[in-house]
C-alpha cells in the first residue's frame, strides 16, 4: 500500500507548537490594507491558535497521530 501523503495546502498554513496544538495565520492581512485601522492590522498580524473542534480535521490532513 502507497504511503499517506501530507495535505501541500495544510503543510503551509499551518504548524504544530510544542504542546501539540496547532498554530495559525489570521485571514485579511493581504491587501486592501488602507481601510483597515492600525490596531486591526497590528492584531491580525499576530498568529493564532486552531479551534480545538477544528484541530482534529486538520492533524488529518497534515497525518499527526492524535
Amino acid at each position: 500500500m502507497p504511503k499517506a501523503k501530507t495535505n501541500s495546502s495544510a503543510k503551509k498554513r499551518f504548524s504544530v507548537t510544542g504542546s501539540g496544538k496547532i498554530k495559525r495565520k489570521h485571514a485579511f492581512k493581504n491587501h486592501i490594507l488602507t481601510k483597515k485601522t492600525k490596531k486591526q492590522k497590528r492584531n491580525l498580524s499576530h498568529d493564532g491558535l486552531v479551534n480545538e473542534r477544528d484541530e482534529n480535521n486538520i492533524k488529518l490532513l497534515l497525518r499527526i497521530k492524535k
